[in-house]
């Protein structure tokens, strides 16, 4: 189920991760099934759970690997999800 135009990367996490009310950061680490990482870091565990650090992609290269998209930003991304 897509997400909703003009929504916050934070609304569109917290729909993923079927929370709400969640920062980013903490709605991210649960749609990723990771805790305690960072927003970068948990986006990208999600992506390649054996990916490490050094290869950690920016927000919007991740987001977009995520939905399978290319050139969005981050939240427009997400919300192909």
């Amino acid at each position: 189920m897509a997400g909703t135009a003009g929504s916050s990367l934070t609304a569109e996490l917290n729909r993923l991760a079927s929370t709400t009310g969640k920062a980013a950061q903490g709605a991210a680490n649960v749609y990723a099934g990771t805790t305690g990482l960072g927003l970068i870091g948990a986006l990208n565990k999600k992506a390649s759970g054996a990916r490490q650090p050094s290869a950690y992609k920016g927000l919007n290269a991740i987001c977009n690997e995520l939905a399978g998209t290319t050139g969005k930003s981050a939240t427009d991304a997400l919300r192909t999800i």
